[in-house]
């Protein structure tokens, strides 16, 4: 650990009727979005244009879109925000106005901006694992998140 920083501690929390926020709608949006819509009743997608799986998503009550550029004022009551376009000054806007109000925040571009990183998961029915290597090692936090996976199938 470099400075001193301590690891992330990890915290399992509850977000069945929390609202949270991706902002986005690419690659990265989109495996936040499918990870999140097992947690929570209150997603909700901003971003100008979605693909079809989204579009999917949206019809079957998992999420909620708004097609538009982010406003800050659309992330008001929000518990937490992904921050995930490929535009570094909507990120920083978006990062801005949570730390203001004191919403969690992640930003998918620039881990110096994360409350929170989201973590590699592993589950099956109400077991819960999350992996992370702290933002420095993504091959390692996903290969044992792997080991994980296949430890789960072997104990059902």
């Amino acid at each position: 650990m470099r400075d001193n920083k301590k690891p992330y501690f990890p915290l399992f929390v509850d977000l069945t009727d929390r609202a949270v926020y991706v902002v986005g709608a690419g690659t990265i949006a989109k495996r936040r979005i499918r990870a999140l819509i097992r947690f929570t009743n209150c997603l909700t997608v901003i971003a100008p244009e979605v693909n079809p799986e989204l579009n999917q998503m949206e019809q079957e009550g998992k999420i909620r879109i708004l097609r538009k550029k982010c406003d800050s004022a659309d992330l008001c009551g929000a518990y937490m925000v992904i921050a995930a376009t490929n535009d570094h000054r909507t990120n920083e806007e978006i990062y801005e106005y949570c730390k203001r109000q004191g919403i969690l925040v992640n930003v998918c571009s620039d881990k110096k901006k994360c409350d929170f990183y989201f973590p590699g998961l592993a589950g099956r029915e109400d077991v819960v694992v999350g992996v992370t290597a702290n933002g420095t090692n993504h091959k390692m936090a996903k290969a044992v998140t792997e080991k994980i996976r296949e430890m789960l199938e072997e104990c059902w």
